[in-house]
């Protein structure tokens, strides 16, 4: 299920996917640190699929957390989020439980919830976790990844209501979403710059490539070494 309409920098990973039915279950290829643009997932099975792969050592980021979906209208969102704040320690709330407000702090907290975070091995896996609201650098200049199986295109019915992250963030206190809106376009405006120059330069190359004319000689040792 490659995703191809999700822009010049959002690539699909073909790993750790609950791939469509009929499918196996493919293992995540171990890289050294994977990058995932947030936007468009649905909330848990994202964080369902991100927690196995922090058990098994993989570094993520996650990036634009406040464009992460949830199934369910904002409104019901909004009644779930409420009944969640009124739980807390009674002879001192500072004890906790603690509700967080910010989007990437709430995809933090529900990938918590899916690691046993009290073990050594939970603890360690935390640490190779890290979120952000809108893409900081230096992640602005790196691959980033979707996850299919995690999709609402592909995982949600397109009657079905469904939210984001960040206006819920914004209805119980989160106070940047306007600056993010504003960083997040000014990013856009040098991502599309760069992208018009990267494929300039390709289409360039590949026609000063088709213009060269090398001799019968060059080209046996191009054949010998694979570049024919």
């Amino acid at each position: 299920a490659q995703a191809a309409s999700f822009g010049p920098n959002r690539h699909s990973i073909s790993c750790a996917l609950l791939a469509p039915r009929g499918l196996e279950r493919v293992a995540m290829s171990f890289q050294k640190q994977i990058v995932i643009d947030c936007r468009g997932h649905l909330l848990g099975r994202l964080s369902s699929i991100i927690a196995k792969e922090l058990l098994n050592g993989q570094q993520v980021v996650l990036v634009r957390c406040e464009d992460v979906n949830m199934s369910g209208s904002l409104y019901r969102a909004k009644l779930k989020y409420a009944n969640f704040k009124r739980k807390k320690t009674n002879s001192n709330p500072r004890h906790g439980p603690f509700h967080q407000r910010a989007p990437s702090k709430i995809v933090w907290r529900t990938i918590r919830g899916m690691v046993p975070h009290k073990t050594a091995r939970g603890a360690a896996s935390l640490d190779r976790l890290k979120c952000f609201e809108g893409i900081p650098h230096p992640f602005d200049r790196k691959k980033r990844m979707v996850i299919p199986a995690a999709l609402k295109v592909l995982r949600l019915r397109p009657e079905r209501k469904f939210c984001k992250l960040g206006d819920l963030s914004n209805l119980f206190g989160w106070k940047h979403q306007e600056l993010i809106q504003r960083l997040e376009g000014q990013r856009k405006v040098k991502s599309e710059a760069f992208h018009k120059k990267k494929v300039a330069s390709q289409r360039s190359r590949t026609a000063s490539v088709k213009k060269v004319k090398v001799s019968a000689e060059d080209q046996k040792v191009l054949e010998a070494a694979g570049f024919a």
